[in-house]
């Protein structure tokens, strides 16, 4: 693990927003905390990354292999119509890629995820279930 991954945290926004699902050899991966959408989070645990191309090419090939493990795994588990990828950072400036899981009768369908509706919480038992599931096809356990 490179030296700035050590004293790597997670920025404030997102530890309120998620759930830790568990480390890949780059990346942090968390539940956002959202019952309208499967929808996770990867965070690649290396300091002052804003931006895809602030990781080295070595980083940013593990990061494609990690989002590719993560979105297939979540499509297996949910069975969705489509998956969104993307790496916006517009409110966070650190690095995250969200993977979300779309239905085409899902609250924003097919328009973006983001401010469709409030946030809703999730069932406490669904979530681990979730959880449990996604650890298991990403070989997290």
């Amino acid at each position: 693990m490179p030296s700035d991954a050590s004293d790597w945290s997670l920025h404030s926004q997102l530890k309120k927003d998620t759930i830790d699902i568990g480390d890949l050899p780059l990346c942090r991966v968390l539940v956002i905390k959202d019952a309208h959408y499967p929808w996770l989070l990867l965070v690649p645990r290396r300091n002052n990354a804003v931006e895809i191309i602030d990781l080295d090419e070595v980083a940013q090939a593990q990061l494609m292999t990690e989002i590719s493990r993560v979105a297939k795994a979540l499509k297996e588990v949910t069975q969705c119509d489509k998956l969104n990828i993307a790496a916006l950072g517009n409110l966070v400036p650190q690095l995250h890629v969200h993977v979300i899981a779309r239905r085409s009768n899902d609250a924003a369908w097919p328009r973006p995820v983001w401010g469709v509706m409030p946030p809703l919480a999730h069932d406490a038992e669904e979530v681990q279930n979730f959880i449990s599931a996604l650890r298991r096809k990403i070989w997290l356990g």
